[in-house]
């Protein structure tokens, strides 16, 4: 397996952490960032740096990237009269303008690399239609177009997917997950019967990251339990 030089923004918890150490374990080079604290997670094949994705500042990339994956969210549900026009300005800052200037940034050293690949994030919520849902329906439904719209234009050379996970484990979940009866709740919605695990996503961003999907790009990939297409 060939090495590969990674970066992820936001890798300190959840699925961007999972990601990072399943890289790391992999033999590849990761460069990994924090927003405020870092993380415990140690490894030899590991680069932390500090950035704040709404106020960038400039990184220590090596000269030639493989891959890129653009991790931070927000999960904040409740009706939509009850959110503000502001609310969507500063989610739509963090999940889309946020991955924007990553890639930007990171784009001379993706284009220097062999075959490169972009993971972003999305959510089932986006194509499912789910109510409470519209202030993050609308950035990442933001983040789909921009998916297929950069896969077409860096074609060949860099390959662009998104995930669209379901309701996954991770501490942005936790006041959704934060007792038995609703972590039961929230299993029993999905076909499988279990919410998604953050190593579930990671493992599927390893994937995209990965020789093995060199032949996929500008696709919306559903990892969610089945929620989105079955009805059982």
């Amino acid at each position: 397996m060939e090495t590969k030089k990674i970066a992820i923004i936001g890798a300190s918890k959840g699925i961007g952490l999972a990601l990072a150490q399943q890289l790391a374990e992999l033999g590849h080079e990761v460069y990994a960032t924090y927003a405020k604290t870092a993380p415990s997670l140690q490894h030899h094949n590991i680069t932390w740096q500090q950035l704040d994705v709404l106020a960038p500042t400039p990184l220590e990339w090596p000269e030639i990237l493989d891959g890129l994956v653009y991790c931070p969210g927000t999960i904040a549900l409740k009706p939509f009269n009850r959110f503000s026009p502001t609310d969507f300005q500063t989610d739509y800052q963090l999940q889309v303008l946020g991955a924007i200037q990553s890639i930007q940034t990171a784009l001379p050293a993706l284009k220097k690399s062999v075959q490169a690949s972009i993971v972003l994030f999305s959510t089932v919520a986006v194509q499912q239609g789910l109510p409470f849902h519209s202030l993050v329906s609308a950035s990442k439904g933001a983040i789909e177009g921009l998916t297929r719209a950069l896969a077409a234009e860096l074609a060949p050379k860099i390959r662009v997917n998104a995930i669209a996970p379901s309701l996954t484990n991770t501490p942005l979940a936790e006041n959704l997950l934060n007792s038995d009866a609703k972590r039961e709740a929230n299993a029993a919605r999905h076909p499988l019967k279990r919410v998604g695990e953050a190593a579930d996503i990671a493992h599927m961003a390893a994937f995209l990251l990965s020789d093995q999907a060199s032949w996929i790009s500008g696709q919306i990939l559903h990892v969610d339990g089945g929620i989105s297409s079955l009805r059982v």
